[in-house]
């Protein structure tokens, strides 16, 4: 048996839904990258800039490199609540950090790697590491890009996380790519809520509503601030709307949603502490306290509901400039104004 299909069998056992090879190459999406950054579609992303190389050309990153390995991990494809007093939270932030559990499988990739291969070099990448992975996983089939920029796999969707295994072997790579299937399809442009898509393939982060809840680290632009609803973490506005992911499928049994419940008035009224001990071992701590309670203090001015006046009101005197100013915006849109009294709910204009 070849080491090609050594791997693919192992890949298989470790739970990976598909995987494929690429020759560490410059990618010609460094050049669409550059295009992207110069239009400043990354935002206050300046990471995507320090390194931008990297991203394009594996050996930039590390030169003994000879092949990428790519991997497809799914997640929870179940849709999430609409009770605009609950928080939704993008489907793969429900359950454990997912950088910790790919670079567990990986890690045992590269092990058995080692057995079949004595003194290959290997390092397992998550998307924390600088590689164009969404460009790569076409490269090395796994799917396509679609107009919404994620990789769509024809059996699986997009439903799943993305895992790279550099390596110093020759392995051969992938010959026939997945065509863009996507044809005349726009339901995922015409989806987003803060129509964060300028063109077909092409993402302006500044008003995605991912980017706004997790990346951005200050205000939030009033003017995409209704549009956001109550996604306290994340979006899957443009994943739920394309057709390659109507059918469910099964997700890996060690990213299982474990967040269900995300009671706005409750994560309102929760402290630096409880917050660091709620989301323990999850993907939403990266968001820290203060950012996390800006996206709640949103949802609960977007959610028509008099019952978030009092948690907002109680925001008023917390310590943190951000959260106060967010509790301000939400209870002015709730008509409740930050000092004055409770509006009647059916002045409550949409």
């Amino acid at each position: 048996m070849s080491l090609e299909k050594s791997i693919r069998r192992e890949c298989e056992r470790l739970g990976f839904s598909r995987v494929g090879f690429a020759a560490a190459r410059r990618h010609p999406a460094g050049e669409k990258l550059r295009e992207w950054l110069d239009r400043d579609y990354a935002g206050t992303m300046g990471w995507m800039r320090r390194r931008r190389e990297e991203r394009s050309d594996p050996v930039c990153l590390a030169p003994w490199v000879r092949t990428l390995i790519l991997t497809a991990l799914p997640y929870p494809s179940e849709p999430v609540t609409a009770d605009p007093m609950q928080g939704r939270v993008s489907r793969y932030a429900g359950g454990p950090d997912y950088h910790r559990v790919l670079k567990e499988r990986l890690t045992r990739l590269s092990e058995f790697i080692s057995r079949m291969a004595p003194g290959a070099r290997c390092h397992p990448v998550v998307d924390t590491g600088a590689l164009l992975e969404k460009a790569w996983g076409a490269r090395a089939s796994l799917g396509w890009q679609g107009k919404h920029t994620n990789l769509i796999d024809p059996q699986g969707g997009s439903w799943f996380f993305l895992g790279e295994l550099l390596t110093d072997l020759e392995l051969a790579p992938e010959e026939t790519p997945i065509t863009d299937r996507c044809g005349s399809c726009t339901r995922c442009l015409e989806a987003c809520p803060t129509q964060a898509f300028p063109e077909p393939y092409v993402l302006d982060a500044r008003r995605c509503i991912s980017y706004l809840t997790i990346e951005h680290r200050g205000p939030i632009p009033e003017e995409l601030r209704v549009q956001m609803g109550n996604w306290i973490f994340g979006c899957d506005v443009c994943q739920e709307a394309c057709p390659w992911n109507e059918d469910p499928h099964s997700a890996d049994a060690d990213l299982a949603r474990s967040l269900d419940t995300m009671d706005l008035k409750q994560l309102m009224r929760m402290s630096r502490e409880e917050f660091n001990r709620r989301f323990a071992g999850t993907s939403l701590r990266r968001t820290g306290w203060s950012r996390f309670l800006r996206n709640v203090a949103i949802a609960l001015g977007n959610s028509a509901d008099l019952r978030a006046v009092e948690p907002l009101r109680e925001a008023l005197s917390l310590g943190d400039p951000l959260v106060r100013e967010h509790a301000r915006w939400a209870l002015d849109r709730l008509g409740a104004g930050s000092a004055g009294e409770k509006a009647d709910s059916a002045e409550w204009v949409a």
